[in-house]
Parts: structure tokens; sequence; C-alpha cells
């Protein structure tokens, strides 16, 4: 499947693998999971400080899901208390990457989108 060209991406199959992953990687709490761990290795309740208001249990299934796609590195250490450091693997960095400079151009391009909303909108006005 050439993605470049679009081809498959409009298919009919909704929940075929590479739209599942971009489902993954793309969602709400993944974006900002695997923009996180681009910076180091966290800690559960320290990432849940970094990201904010996520819910532990929104987390813990985000962090599930990126290490079943092998994007994160769940590390246990067998000490007590526990603990448990989240890590990019080398496919995981990759997506990060390029989730990272998709954010930044969001960012830079906030008030273009803005101005484009805002005339949309303005000329739709009755």
């Amino acid at each position: 499947m050439a993605v470049s060209d679009g081809a498959g991406w409009n298919d009919g199959e909704a929940m075929c693998p590479h739209r599942l992953i971009l489902e993954h990687v793309t969602s709400r709490w993944g974006v900002l999971v695997l923009i996180q761990l681009l910076e180091r290795p966290y800690r559960f309740s320290e990432l849940r400080r970094a990201i904010g208001r996520v819910s532990e249990k929104m987390l813990t299934q985000t962090l599930q899901t990126l290490e079943r796609d092998g994007l994160v590195h769940r590390d246990a250490k067998p000490v007590i208390p526990p603990r448990v450091d989240y890590s990019l693997t080398g496919l995981g960095r990759e997506a990060a990457e390029q989730v990272r400079d998709l954010a930044l151009w969001t960012e830079k391009r906030t008030a273009d989108v803005l101005a484009a909303r805002q005339a949309y909108d303005e000329a739709r006005a009755p």
C-alpha cells in the first residue's frame, strides 16, 4: 500500500491495521504520551503529572496500547515499593518524532487556522 498517494485509505475497511495504528498514535492521549516520552523515561505518576488532566485509567489504557504496538517499553523493577518506568522503543521514537513535528506545525500555524475559521464563520453568518 502506498500511503503517499492515498491508496488504501478509503478501501472500506475501517479497522485495517494501518488505520488502527494511526488511531493509537494520534489519539488525544497517545500524542501527548509519545511527545512527553521523547524527553526521557518517566514513572507512571510523573508522566501523569507531566501530561496533566488525564485519568489514571486512560493513561494506563494508552500506555498498554502503545506498549502492545511496540512503541512504548514498560520496565518493571522488582523492588519495594514497585517501580515501573516507561520509555520509547526505537519504533516509538520514530513515531513520536513524527507526531511532535505535527504538533509543532499546529502551534506555528494556529493563528492562520483561527483566521480561516473566523472567515468561514463570517461568510456563513445570517
